[in-house]
């Protein structure tokens, strides 16, 4: 699995350049554009397409052709094949038949966003492209509404100012990063909100392609919202029995009710004596 240059050719390595000029086939996702890669490096390894409409049938072919004593190279269009690629069918079906996977390390749109985004970078999530259809969507947006770790996302720019519109709905204003063109001649980090980059992509077109970094949500002011919930939605009297019925003592009842609604221990034995 060889990872080639996300835009500028000078990030391919020595290791890359050795390995594609030594294997016996490369698959490559896009051949039309990867010719260009090739040609510039010098190298001359035949070349068979390998995409995501053909990613089932082609990588058994790949796989027979390992097992007959060749060495594979995939490629992906640009960056890290497997990362958010039909790369990853092959590599599963590679180690189900036995057979050694290499990855060969380079560019990843992902990690340099990340990386200079300026966001939280100890805990994150990718998420790649969010899906077309609006059902799955949807779903997927909900459940980011609560993450608490850094968010990745890449967006085509036909589509960057609605995903933001759905991403202000969905998840509220938060600080995001908007990454275009990495590593290309016209890079660039904008650092703003979701709400302030919605109004302006809908006022100037996007080029290019983009890597949106999202922060996470607050974990402090979820947790207050979960509590306050609980509050809302069950009595004093009712949470302590449901703890009672589980088996707790009392003492104990009560720790975890407090817990649970954010409260002292000598709060929640006040209010039960009232």
């Amino acid at each position: 699995m060889v990872a080639t240059p996300i835009g500028n050719l000078e990030d391919m390595t020595y290791r890359a350049v050795r390995i594609l000029s030594e294997a016996d086939l490369i698959a490559a996702e896009d051949t039309r554009g990867s010719i260009k890669l090739l040609n510039h490096f010098n190298i001359h390894t035949p070349m068979t397409s390998y995409h995501e409409y053909n990613k089932v049938a082609k990588a058994k072919t790949l796989v027979e052709a390992v097992l007959g004593g060749k060495n594979v190279a995939c490629i992906t269009d640009a960056g890290t094949p497997g990362i958010s690629d039909p790369g990853e069918v092959l590599v599963k079906m590679a180690m189900d038949n036995g057979i050694t996977v290499v990855p060969v390390p380079g560019a990843c749109a992902a990690v340099n966003a990340l990386v200079c985004s300026g966001q939280d970078t100890r805990r994150f999530c990718f998420e790649a492209f969010l899906p077309a259809d609006k059902k799955e969507r949807d779903a997927i947006l909900e459940e980011l509404k609560d993450e608490t770790r850094t968010i990745v996302l890449y967006e085509a720019p036909h589509r960057l100012a609605r995903t933001l519109d759905l991403l202000a709905q969905t998840l509220g204003d938060r600080p995001v990063t908007i990454c275009r063109e990495l590593t290309k001649k016209h890079e660039e980090f904008r650092r703003t909100t979701i709400e302030d980059a919605a109004g302006w992509y809908q006022e100037h077109e996007p080029r290019g392609e983009f890597v949106l970094v999202i922060a996470g949500r607050d974990r402090g002011e979820l947790i207050r919202q979960q509590q306050e919930e609980i509050r809302e939605a069950v009595s004093l009297e009712e949470h302590m029995k449901q703890y009672l019925d589980k088996g707790l003592d009392r003492r104990e009842a009560m720790k975890a009710v407090a817990k649970d609604r954010g409260m002292t221990k000598r709060e929640v034995y006040r209010q039960l004596l009232q």
